[in-house]
């Protein structure tokens, strides 16, 4: 087998969803070298390529050593500058772009896959950092037909990413210029969250939520679509779903909430927010309404929690909202337990809204 049917196979057989594709551009997004010759055409078919992907919900983003003026221009008249986030385009090596690229975007490393003619830039990559996928810029045309970058469900959310992901980098340079405390940036953003039962293609949404989410999952679980609607269809479960908005756009639904109702106590099986909200204290408003929905109910509440070693900021969040923990076991999940005297309230500079 060779290397380019080695590389093949293994995408084939990843389970892991690709999430973003970085690409190069000397000979892999275009034909030729562009310091060499002005006369650079894009390779046959690869413009179809990015927009099929860019339509299921997968990012694109550019690691090239290039001039970048130069580089950003031809990409202009190709029209296609508009759909690469974050692009690294100068002399560092490609590993230090896919680093600076994963922190603008806040994604795992293992949902990047990198592309690239070169041989020795792929080793380069593989070898610092060997949770990125690699793939010989020769198989292009086959990535569509790739599971791992064929999502099961394509929501409103996954086909607009691209577009929140903008908003979402316009919202940090804004963060990382402002001057005063946090909480007045965050109050002049002029956020609403909007809380629902969800159905339809919300549910989908739920599931992929549940897939995508992994820093901010307090259990770490995923649930299918048919799993949540048949937990919806019974009596004592409620799903909640949340949409977050601000003066520069919607986040998408960025939220998912599950509440089991008992005799005298509700039991919180899943709570997750999008890292694209960590900053802005979304996981603690959610928690709280969780909380004020099972005192509605006369309950006291107990809260699941698995340490799958990425998820540490949701402990935080139940610690500060007065959680305690008990039933602690050896595999690290453990049941969070609150008397709910004394619930934290909603911060001023969130607006909250129930849609029927």
């Amino acid at each position: 087998m060779t290397q380019l049917q080695s590389a093949i196979a293994d995408l084939d057989r990843a389970s892991k969803d690709v999430k973003c594709v970085i690409w190069d551009l000397d000979n892999t997004l275009w034909d030729g070298v562009l310091l060499e010759r002005d006369a650079i055409t894009l390779k046959p078919g690869i413009r179809e390529v990015i927009q099929a992907l860019d339509r299921r919900g997968i990012l694109h983003s550019i690691a090239s050593k290039n001039d970048h003026d130069l580089a950003m221009r031809k990409l202009q008249t190709f029209e296609l500058d508009e759909y690469f986030l974050a692009p690294e385009i100068g002399w560092n090596a490609k590993s230090i772009s896919i680093r600076r690229i994963q922190e603008s975007l806040n994604l795992g490393l293992d949902s990047f896959l990198f592309v690239d003619d070169q041989p020795f830039e792929r080793a380069e990559v593989g070898s610092t950092i060997p949770a990125v996928r690699c793939l010989d810029a020769a198989a292009y045309l086959d990535l569509p037909r790739y599971p791992a970058l064929q999502p099961r469900f394509v929501t409103v959310d996954s086909a607009r990413r691209r577009l929140m992901c903008r908003e979402q980098l316009v919202r940090r340079n804004l963060e990382d210029s402002w001057e005063g405390p946090h909480e007045e940036f965050l109050a002049s953003l002029g956020m609403v969250l909007t809380v629902a039962h969800p159905t339809g293609d919300d549910l989908r949404r739920a599931e992929e939520l549940t897939i995508r989410t992994n820093q901010l999952n307090a259990t770490g679980r995923s649930y299918s679509y048919d799993e949540l609607q048949a937990l919806l269809a019974t009596p004592e479960h409620e799903l909640f779903i949340c949409e977050l908005s601000d003066r520069f756009g919607s986040y998408g639904k960025i939220g998912l909430s599950l509440l089991e109702h008992g005799a005298d106590t509700t039991h919180l099986r899943l709570l997750l927010v999008s890292c694209r909200v960590m900053s802005h204290g979304v996981g603690s408003v959610l928690l709280s309404l969780m909380m004020q929905r099972s005192k509605e109910c006369g309950r006291k509440l107990r809260a699941d929690f698995v340490d799958t070693g990425r998820n540490r900021m949701m402990m935080v969040a139940y610690r500060f909202a007065g959680f305690q923990a008990s039933d602690r076991q050896p595999d690290g999940s453990m049941v969070m337990t609150h008397d709910l005297t004394d619930i934290p309230p909603i911060p001023s500079y969130i607006d909250v809204r129930h849609s029927a």
